[in-house]
């Protein structure tokens, strides 16, 4: 055995987390805790539940968002075939929730499928999840091993964003 590992969730203030809530996860090196850019939580029996990249959370209207809850409950439609969900730049918000969408061959968009999308993940998820803007795309960037390029998106849908609307 080389040794154990020593994890914790770190609130926003760089203190240890009460189980149920989301933070940075860290390890304990060197004396110190070094955080690894990923958010999760204990739950009461001290499992850990992973969110998401630090980078992918999205904070809208107060809220924290994992973009990976999201996207699960989307492609559970039957209408999708892959999805991404980034945060865009809301005057209101902040930060409004986004899912860019592949629909399955022989699906067509429209603005009511976009609606039932909606309907459809705030029957799943808490009221403030849902993406509140969606876009149907033809393919989503990829890295090499298959996981989606949700950098890209985030970067596009900030260029998107005039100043004036801000």
């Amino acid at each position: 055995m080389i040794g154990v590992a020593r994890v914790a969730i770190l609130d926003d203030e760089e203190k240890e987390a009460a189980p149920g809530t989301v933070g940075q996860v860290a390890i304990w090196r060197k004396d110190k805790w070094v955080k690894i850019g990923d958010s999760a939580y204990f739950d009461e029996d001290g499992y850990l539940w992973y969110k998401s990249r630090i980078d992918d959370v999205i904070i809208s209207a107060g809220y924290t968002i994992g973009p990976i809850e999201v996207e699960g409950a989307i492609n559970l439609h039957p209408a999708v075939a892959e999805s991404a969900v980034v945060g865009k730049p809301d005057k209101n918000r902040g930060t409004l929730v986004k899912a860019m969408i592949v629909l399955k061959e022989g699906v067509q968009g429209s603005s009511d499928l976009a609606e039932e999308i909606k309907t459809f993940v705030k029957a799943r998820l808490s009221k403030h999840e849902y993406p509140r803007e969606i876009e149907f795309v033809d393919g989503l960037p990829k890295t090499p091993d298959g996981k989606i390029k949700r950098k890209i998106l985030r970067e596009r849908e900030r260029a998107n964003i005039k100043p004036e609307k801000l």
